[in-house]
């Protein structure tokens, strides 16, 4: 757990203090306590991460599954009070890595959503991707096995729904499809 701060302004020094063994987030300096997901969650995030994986093999980019920190407005002194952990990261400037994960905007980021994230990730994290400039960003719903694509132009995200039947392009991976068939296959 994150120890108590008087202002509850966190920043991204205080988050290298924390537990690595619990998972945080840290959006304009408030802190957030992440949960287990649950497992059609994980079904989700591996299947796209290894479609991920696979397509990206031999290429130029790379993909990071939660946890990984990405630091949208990083500051050299660790002031900067926004950190988060998407559930999938692909990075394409590979300067932006280092040990700890990534300091900048990736260039697609995936979230799966849960009746407890869903608000969380539709606006505040999409507001926070935005504003960085993650060019794609797609909300994937296990529920309505829908994917919301996010392209970002002119500083705004343009959507693009997508229903479980459909082969999603991956507009900043040029030639990547994902077959959401395969996604949203029924866990055993």
């Amino acid at each position: 757990m994150f120890p108590a701060k008087e202002a509850a302004c966190y920043t991204y020094a205080d988050y290298l203090e924390w537990d690595e063994n619990e998972r945080h987030e840290i959006i304009d300096g408030e802190a957030r306590m992440m949960a287990t997901p649950p497992r059609i969650h994980q079904k989700i995030s591996m299947t796209l991460s290894a479609m991920l994986y696979n397509y990206l093999n031999g290429k130029p980019c790379e993909v990071y599954p939660a946890p990984f920190s990405v630091r949208l407005f990083p500051a050299k002194d660790g002031s900067d009070d926004t950190v988060v952990e998407p559930d999938i990261t692909v990075v394409c400037d590979l300067s932006k890595l280092d040990d700890r994960g990534c300091n900048g905007a990736p260039d697609f980021i995936i979230e799966i959503i849960s009746s407890s994230t869903a608000r969380y990730d539709r606006i505040v994290k999409f507001n926070k991707y935005r504003e960085a400039g993650v060019r794609e960003y797609w909300i994937v719903d296990p529920e309505e096995k829908i994917v919301s694509a996010y392209l970002l132009k002119n500083g705004h995200y343009v959507a693009v729904n997508y229903d479980d039947t459909a082969a999603v392009p991956v507009t900043v991976l040029p030639g990547c499809a994902i077959d959401l068939k395969t996604v949203f296959a029924s866990p055993a």
